[in-house]
């Protein structure tokens, strides 16, 4: 029997029916489902469920087991704080599409039923993603020291720009005077990088992109380097205090503290669907060739 994990944070009152046939698509399958507590509290509170489902509260209870599929259930933002509970592990991720762009989140509502089939018949392949491994003395994340999307620098309290110095492999890179600095995975090229101006990289191509948000200087652009390279970081600046997040993890910093970003040695396993097309993907986000004049 195949176990499928389901993890959520809020169920919009638009996708009540949806997440109902979620539940009883994979119920008369024969799936033992296993749910996240919130996600529990939230199905049982608007009477979706029959019988009791497993319920998990932290990564430990789903690695200590045999899970077969982690699925996401909101937006990207709700899939890339579903990543902490599989990471490091050979479970593959998906995410059932209820939130707004949706570039992790991949399954619309509407294909729910064809795209739970594919995965069942064994027709769904798996995209490997690369991460970011942020290392500090002190650590700052514990053992979440990882972002499937970015690791980001920015100015906390002040509205002064800060200075971060960078440097790859041991070599001064530049001195960025900014609001901050986005260090991105491709995975995360189509985020907060490209809103800053950033270029957007597929896939697998084996990149970091380092991206200033709102240069002092106009002449300082984005730089896409190999991701075998390593990138140290001192931040200074008016401010007593600086801010430092890995996706959707934030913690305050100190001038004190050094950062050093390199390529993580796991990777997050997606669930790549058969009519899956990231060309396709990306025309469809970001409506190129939609002429909106008319």
């Amino acid at each position: 029997m195949k176990t499928i994990a389901l993890y959520a944070k809020e169920i919009k009152p638009a996708h009540v029916q949806d997440i109902q046939r979620l539940l009883h698509l994979l119920k008369p399958e024969g799936f033992n489902v296993l749910v996240s507590a919130r996600f529990a509290k939230l199905i049982k509170e608007l009477g979706l469920i029959s019988g009791r489902f497993e319920v998990f509260h932290a990564p430990k209870d789903i690695l200590s087991r045999h899970v077969d599929l982690f699925v996401s259930i909101g937006g990207d933002g709700t899939f890339l704080d579903g990543v902490k509970y599989i990471f490091g592990s050979k479970i593959p991720i998906v995410g059932l599409n209820t939130g707004r762009l949706g570039f992790l989140s991949r399954i619309s509502t509407d294909d729910l039923e064809s795209a739970f089939k594919h995965i069942e018949d064994g027709n769904a392949g798996i995209a490997h993603r690369s991460v970011i491994e942020l290392n500090s003395e002190p650590s700052l994340f514990g053992e979440y020291n990882f972002a499937l999307n970015e690791m980001t620098i920015h100015k906390n309290d002040s509205s002064s720009m800060i200075i971060i110095h960078a440097y790859m492999d041991g070599e001064f890179l530049n001195s960025y005077w900014a609001d901050g600095l986005i260090v991105s995975t491709p995975t995360g090229s189509t985020a907060y990088s490209m809103s800053c101006g950033g270029p957007i990289v597929f896939p697998g191509s084996n990149n970091f992109i380092i991206t200033p948000v709102a240069p002092h200087n106009l002449n300082v652009r984005p730089i896409v380097i190999p991701d075998r390279a390593s990138l140290t970081f001192k931040v200074e600046g008016r401010s007593d205090s600086f801010l430092v997040s890995l996706d959707s993890r934030t913690e305050v910093i100190s001038s004190d503290v050094q950062l050093t970003v390199s390529r993580h040695e796991n990777t997050v396993r997606l669930i790549k669907l058969p009519d899956y097309s990231y060309l396709k993907t990306l025309r469809n986000k970001l409506n190129w060739g939609l002429d909106k004049r008319n």
